[in-house]
């Protein structure tokens, strides 16, 4: 199945800084900003457009139960996640459990944009935090 970049996730502490310095110093335009409680994400979110390519910035709202907060607190800030859009979701998860690759199921969940996401599980990605996601309602493929 092909398989492109869809977005690179970037944990942050300081969210207001994170996307000054985008801006400012990248050029870059803020597309969105939220706040997301969702159980496995409890993050507030920057949608950052550079030249049509897009990251996330995500900032822990719960430092207890953020995964977030657990990354920084384990890694530091710094890019958390590389995302994959794939042209189905479903199709995809087949192929990975046919090639042995692990998913954190509890991560399956459709975002406030529409896009379907699910996390692979590090531990069969060489150490590297993997979103495969779609777009169910809207063709970006």
């Amino acid at each position: 199945m092909r398989k492109k970049l869809d977005h690179i996730g970037i944990a942050v502490r300081d969210l207001d800084s994170s996307i000054s310095f985008y801006i400012k110093v990248l050029d870059a335009s803020l597309i969105d900003r939220y706040t997301s409680h969702a159980k496995g994400v409890e993050s507030e979110i920057a949608i950052i457009d550079l030249d049509g390519e897009r990251i996330e910035l995500l900032s822990p709202t719960n430092n207890t139960t953020s995964p977030i907060a657990r990354f920084i607190k384990q890694k530091g800030k710094g890019v958390h996640h590389v995302a994959y859009q794939v042209e189905n979701l479903d199709e995809a998860l087949k192929e990975l459990q046919e090639q042995g690759i692990r998913v954190l199921e509890d991560s399956l969940r459709t975002n406030k944009h529409g896009r379907r996401l699910i996390y692979l599980n590090p531990a069969d990605t060489e150490g590297t935090i993997i979103e495969y996601c779609d777009y169910p309602t809207k063709d970006k493929f």
